[in-house]
């Protein structure tokens, strides 16, 4: 159904089809370019996770098929590769027999390198099962026979047990970026818990290994596969994230003790070789999906956790225990790029690598996420996705900076896009870094209009990526537009302090270091001031809908799945726990400072014209906050639109909606940023 008022904005309620013809006015050719760029990015292959054997022999892959195949349900694809063969293709491996398509991924190789463990869900689309494959690809055998969501499969040090994640009767992945449940009736809240199980690896035997009423995140084996370190909550999963502690869990009787309750976010438990230290990534942190902070090691009896890397001007976003337990190695975020180092537990020292201005990833990584690696057991050879915003993904391995690249599925693909580059300004003391984007078809003797792209979190960075299909960056390049992409104070890449630099101070800080790149970039290029934008999803949704409540140097923006009123969203959320750190304490506790940083406090300064988009079933931002938003344009006058994508979670999934936002998007930007320029693209 499609709904437009005639007034001076249109609410729109899509259907898969709704879309068709809804952009008449762009000009064939821009509307072509920008399909095509858009083809392009959806045609990458796009791997989302890869592991290296403990053995160094093997190289496993998972690419993601669904936007290449046009699934309406997620459809993923295993392979494996022999290292050191010329002559090497890769193997498929399946979950039982047949090529049928299906999801398959969280891969896990067992300690000999003989087995690969991963999770199908051959049997019955959408509920996944345990398989374990051999080391020649032949098809695999299912281990599991359960009723609930699985996750993060893991061998034990001697290779006789895997233990899993487990979720009874959920049969979708659980988490706040899923589509919400829809609610009708008397509300309760259930608490599904999470737990641990472990099988046997050869008679398939499974039980329970964690308590009942603990949601259990993620986890580590220890060296003599005794215990298991685990970041873990009370209560509600997807909330109590935020205020989780490390727990030690007894393999055999289940039973859990915490060893560490910080103050802060954390996340990466990692058991030290010789049995004495968990080790993990603390800091704060605004979403699971992306930790990322200082190091910390505690001892696995119990006791303060000590810093490891206190002042560190980078993020570190993923880490492991070298053999000899005195060092671990890490990767981080680091000035808008992506770093690899080690820290001496013993003396602090910390060694950098390798930097680049790429983003690597491997576990899990779907969206790119955080900087990771797959490293062996000798820890000599990692294995690693590679892309930035000009090369697009492929599969590496080898020593840390001198990688072989092992796939070539992309070898075909160009980048639709401007030149991109990392940019630094200074504000109020702190130095700032973002990532410009030159329109595709740069004349030096022509003015173009600029976007400004806010990432999501906060606690998050623009790094160097080959796009995804959600709001890209990349697409307003294309589209002849300059994008400034700033990480801003509360962003990750310049240490702990940094990211704690919007505490208390949401929109304020953050948007004035935000207008500093603009200065400093409109002095230096030829960028009209009189057509710039302002766009973003999630945090950067909140900040689009900020900006235009604090400044008329945005002449036209697009808020996707913002935030208006932080003290309603406060009840309409379901992760308020996230918010406490940020604001120092509940809605109901201090008012005040949760309207201090709300747009509706100040929507009567608003004068942009505002396109307004989300999902329907959105957790994370629910789509009553964009309602408002829309609605307090609407009753002032202001020109707007609002969109609501059907089905859809706080991430746009379908293929067709995230296509319909882009579309939209510079369609809006377009009519409200370039309504005279005849040099359009």
């Amino acid at each position: 159904m499609i709904r437009i008022l005639t007034s001076v904005s249109a609410v729109i309620i899509l259907t898969i089809c709704s879309s068709l013809g809804a952009f008449a006015q762009t000009k064939r050719n821009s509307r072509a370019s920008l399909d095509y760029a858009m083809d392009q990015i959806a045609a990458v292959h796009k791997f989302t996770q890869v592991a290296i054997s403990p053995d160094a022999r093997r190289v496993a892959w998972v690419e993601d098929l669904q936007e290449r195949t046009k699934s309406q349900s997620p459809v993923s694809a295993i392979y494996v590769l022999r290292l050191g063969s010329a002559s090497a293709v890769p193997t498929r491996v399946l979950g039982g027999k047949g090529t049928a398509t299906r999801n398959e991924h969280d891969l896990a190789w067992s300690p000999d390198g003989n087995n690969l463990a991963f999770l199908s869900d051959r049997e019955k689309p959408g509920q996944l099962q345990l398989y374990v494959a051999d080391d020649r690809g032949a098809a695999a055998t299912k281990l599991t026979s359960l009723n609930g969501a699985l996750a993060m499969p893991r061998w034990s040090p001697d290779g006789k047990l895997l233990a899993l994640l487990f979720m009874a009767s959920a049969g979708a992945a659980p988490g706040p970026l899923q589509p919400s449940i829809v609610e009708t009736g008397v509300i309760e809240e259930h608490i599904n818990e999470q737990r641990l199980i472990i099988m046997d690896a050869t008679s398939g035997r499974v039980r329970f290994a964690s308590p009942a009423d603990l949601y259990v995140y993620e986890y580590d084996w220890s060296p003599d596969g005794k215990d298991l370190a685990a970041i873990a909550a009370h209560g509600a999963g997807d909330n109590n994230w935020w205020i989780a502690q490390l727990y030690t869990i007894s393999a055999a009787s289940g039973e859990a003790k915490s060893i560490a309750a910080p103050s802060f976010q954390i996340a990466r438990p990692r058991w030290s070789p010789d049995g004495k230290l968990v080790a993990f990534i603390g800091g704060l942190m605004s979403d699971a999906i992306v930790p990322a902070g200082d190091i910390f090691a505690v001892p696995a009896t119990g006791g303060e956790p000590r810093n490891l890397t206190p002042g560190m001007k980078a993020s570190a976003s993923w880490l492991a225990w070298l053999p000899s337990s005195h060092q671990l190695l890490f990767t981080s975020y680091v000035d808008g790029a992506s770093g690899i180092a080690t820290v001496d537990h013993d003396t602090g020292k910390i060694a950098q690598l390798w930097t680049g201005r790429e983003t690597i990833e491997a576990e899990d990584e779907t969206f790119t996420w955080s900087p990771s690696l797959s490293l062996s057991r000798d820890a000599q050879t990692v294995a690693v996705i590679r892309h930035s915003f000009q090369q697009p993904p492929e599969v590496w391995a080898g020593a840390i900076g001198d990688w072989k690249q092992i796939t070539h599925a992309n070898a075909a693909l160009r980048a639709e896009w401007g030149e991109a580059r990392s940019l630094h300004w200074t504000n109020e003391g702190m130095k700032i870094q973002g990532w410009l984007l030159y329109p595709r078809s740069f004349d030096v003797k022509r003015r173009y209009p600029m976007v400004i792209v806010v990432h999501g979190g906060p606690a998050w960075a623009v790094r160097p990526a080959w796009p995804d299909t959600l709001l890209p960056a990349t697409l307003f390049s294309t589209a002849e537009y300059f994008v400034l992409a700033p990480n801003p104070r509360g962003s990750y890449g310049q240490g702990e302090s940094f990211t704690r630099g919007n505490i208390k101070d949401f929109g304020y800080g953050d948007l004035r270091d935000i207008i500093a790149g603009v200065e400093s970039v409109t002095k230096i290029l030829p960028i009209d001031r009189d057509r710039i934008g302002i766009t973003g999803w999630s945090y950067g949704g909140y900040m689009t809908m900020w900006a235009v409540t604090q400044t008329d140097i945005f002449h036209a923006a697009v808020a996707g799945a913002g935030i208006v009123n932080w003290q309603s969203y406060y009840g309409e959320n379901g992760i308020d726990q996230w918010m406490i750190p940020y604001f120092g304490a509940s809605v109901y506790d201090d008012l005040a400072i949760y309207a201090r940083s709300s747009p509706i406090t100040f929507i009567k300064k608003v004068k942009a014209p505002t396109l307004v988009l989300v999902g329907e079933r959105d957790t994370e931002c629910p789509a009553p906050q964009s309602y408002e938003f829309w609605h307090a344009l609407r009753t002032l006058g202001v020109r707007t639109q609002f969109v609501v994508y059907p089905g859809e979670g706080h991430l746009i999934e379908k293929p067709e909606h995230r296509r319909d936002i882009m579309r939209r998007s510079i369609a809006w930007f377009d009519e409200h940023l370039r309504p005279r320029d005849i040099n359009g693209w």
